[in-house]
């Protein structure tokens, strides 16, 4: 169980099994926010825990996620998708940057051009450890 929590402690979430590849986006939440993403589904392998705030985007007509943070520090936690799959399931995306680094550190990266083209980008080798710094 791979598990990650905010600065002050008040909020944190839970994540089952294998991470999988950690995603890297440069959209234009993603690049102010930092984040590194871990994905699942809300109450499955993901699992949240303490008062959380949320933001949503205003420039969308019909926003499609929202951004959970912690309501005490500020720490962005996760963000959830707000529709609903076919099969009634909601996406999420947890930030791996509040776990451990030991826990994480090797887990690769994969580049999302979510500013421009909203492709996947050609692996470079990087993991965690690479963007720490």
């Amino acid at each position: 169980m791979l598990r990650g929590t905010c600065h002050c402690g008040a909020a944190g979430w839970a994540l089952a099994g294998d991470p999988g590849t950690i995603t890297a986006c440069n959209c234009t939440l993603c690049r102010r926010y930092g984040g590194l993403w871990a994905y699942d589904y809300e109450n499955e392998r993901i699992h949240m825990s303490g008062p959380t705030s949320v933001y949503r985007r205003k420039d969308e007509k019909e926003p499609t996620l929202e951004i959970h943070f912690c309501a005490t520090c500020g720490c962005v936690l996760c963000w959830r998708g707000l529709q609903l799959r076919k099969d009634g399931r909601r996406r999420m995306a947890v930030n791996i940057r509040l776990a451990p680094p030991d826990a994480v550190a090797d887990l690769a990266i994969d580049h999302f051009d979510g500013l421009d083209t909203f492709e996947d980008l050609p692996r470079d080798g990087r993991c965690v450890r690479d963007l720490w710094f």
